[in-house]
């Protein structure tokens, strides 16, 4: 999907920015006075919208937290905490700031994975947060989601007979296939139609652990009735393919997995006004675990 390049505006950052963000902000970089603290946003943004002219980059979506908003956020936490080794993989992270909540609420961070598209991103978040690799030693990896070298499809492990690979030395995402206990997946999956939708639930699926309790969760884009819809991020329009909570639910259970062998949830959320562009579009917010 291509974003017109429309002109950053200042003054979407008073409408955009959320106090939940904010106040995460000011503790993961010590930055406490509001405007130095937005002077400092203002300034990554930029330099990231350079690099891609995303919308959620010039609308601020940025700064906000939606993996602690999730309801299976404390189930992947629990599996941090409790099952040795557990690795928590963040796709599609941008700048990071899931995967440092994540760390911040107890996730072990060395068994954390990040993944974007372009490198510049997760390297500009160690900017945005005060960090460095050494301070967040999170692994990162960057890469195309959607080529083989990066992560091929392969059928949902019912048991896995290779030993959990050192994280410091992955190039691509695939030596992780059934290693994986808790994968996060936001504003991620609407950005592509329902055919490569699918092919990246089956990709992911890859990943999962066997283990009972291992999830994959997140949120997007949602309608009542799978189909099309309109997003229009202040003026910037672009159609994109939604699912319903049912249509999601089957693509897991049947189509994904096994029918019977993973849990699925799957619910619709009102945007709040300030997001609302499109009367049919809501947030879908969903988990897969495994049974």
């Amino acid at each position: 999907m291509s974003f017109e390049n429309f002109p950053l505006d200042k003054a979407l950052y008073d409408v955009m920015v959320e106090p939940e963000g904010i106040s995460f902000l000011k503790t993961q970089t010590g930055i406490t006075d509001n405007e130095e603290l937005k002077a400092h946003i203002l300034d990554l943004q930029a330099k990231a919208y350079a690099v891609e002219p995303y919308p959620c980059i010039r609308a601020f979506r940025f700064t906000r937290l939606k993996i602690s908003k999730l309801p299976a956020y404390n189930q992947a936490l629990k599996l941090g905490r409790e099952r040795e080794g557990a690795i928590l993989l963040d796709i599609g992270c941008c700048f990071g700031n899931d995967s440092r909540k994540a760390a911040q609420d107890g996730f072990p961070t060395h068994n954390i994975i990040a993944s974007d598209l372009r490198k510049e991103f997760w390297e500009l978040g160690h900017e945005l947060f005060k960090t460095t690799p050494e301070t967040f030693p999170a692994r990162f990896i960057a890469g195309d989601a959607f080529d083989p070298s990066m992560l091929q499809v392969i059928l949902p492990r019912n048991s896995v007979s290779t030993a959990r690979p050192e994280l410091s030395t992955l190039k691509s995402l695939n030596p992780l296939r059934g290693h994986i206990s808790a994968i996060h997946a936001s504003s991620f999956f609407h950005l592509f139609n329902e055919e490569r939708q699918l092919h990246m639930a089956r990709a992911l699926a890859g990943l999962l652990s066997p283990e009972p309790g291992s999830v994959i969760f997140g949120s997007h884009g949602g309608i009542a009735q799978k189909g099309m819809a309109t997003d229009d991020i202040f003026g910037q329009k672009f159609d994109i393919f939604c699912h319903c909570p049912e249509s999601w639910i089957e693509m897991w259970d049947g189509q994904v997995f096994e029918k019977g062998t993973v849990k699925v949830e799957a619910r619709l959320k009102e945007l709040p006004m300030r997001d609302k562009a499109h009367d049919s579009l809501s947030l879908l917010a969903w988990s897969v675990t495994r049974l």
